[in-house]
């Protein structure tokens, strides 16, 4: 069977006052795995809400499911998007401070080698594989679009003054359809979810070299998150790290 370990670690950053992403990991009685971040958006503390919201949310309506396939838990996590998505609306409805909030999400769903990483907005899903890190969600942002149409490079989208406006989010409007990429590891795999606190700040060749160190995942998330602030720290940052490690057969 596969042995799954997870670590995460948020920081305020070294400029905003509060810290508006929240983290979580949970399990289900059938076993399956969430991981999930998110990435609050609005004035005051109405970010840091949304996403508390969610992550809250979902990890206990997670843990009470008993569904054992990963098909049926995509449909499950569909479902409770547009819950949340209404439940965020409906709470900045009722209170004006909370007017405009939403967040982002990227999210795990994982049933032992297999896994589907989901989406909404600029937080990101990576691997980590065979010394090769890829990104394997497409961010829902204005310059993302811009580069999807050739307009601008990938290089050049790094330091568009536009690339933090987001196309999609929770709790902004009825659109609550995540992005679902399948992914089947191998032992030694790492995904990594963060927000972009940690991929404006921090260059993938440097993300790369702290995942491909032999230290304990808690340590690894660690030194992301003390690079993205060495580096400037100009948001909050947030990582989670999920490591498939050797098959252990039923004789050992």
């Amino acid at each position: 069977m596969i042995n799954l370990q997870i670590a995460y670690q948020s920081s305020t950053g070294k400029v905003r006052d509060k810290n508006e992403d929240a983290v979580g990991a949970f399990k289900n009685k059938s076993g399956l795995v969430l991981a999930l971040i998110t990435d609050g958006i609005g004035g005051n503390n109405a970010g840091e809400v949304a996403s508390q919201m969610v992550v809250t949310h979902m990890g206990e309506a997670f843990e009470a499911t008993t569904i054992s396939s990963l098909d049926k838990i995509e449909t499950w996590f569909e479902n409770q998007l547009t819950k949340e998505n209404t439940a965020i609306i409906d709470e900045s409805n009722t209170d004006s401070r909370l007017h405009g909030m939403g967040t982002t999400i990227v999210a795990a769903l994982i049933d032992g080698k297999r896994s589907l990483i989901a989406n909404i907005g600029d937080s990101r899903g990576y691997v980590y594989s065979n010394g090769q890190f890829t990104q394997i969600t497409e961010d829902h942002s204005y310059v993302n679009e811009l580069v999807k149409h050739g307009d601008i490079t990938p290089d050049q989208a790094k330091t568009n003054p536009y690339k933090n406006i987001i196309t999609k989010s929770l709790g902004i409007n009825s659109d609550s359809a995540a992005d679902f990429k399948p992914y089947t590891a191998q032992p030694g795999d790492q995904i990594m979810l963060c927000t972009d606190g940690l991929t404006n700040m921090v260059d993938d060749s440097d993300i790369e070299k702290i995942l491909s160190m032999d230290d304990e995942l808690q340590s690894k998330c660690d030194m992301l998150i003390t690079t993205a602030n060495e580096n400037g720290g100009l948001d909050n940052i947030t990582v989670l790290l999920a490591q498939y490690n050797s098959e252990v057969t039923a004789d050992e």
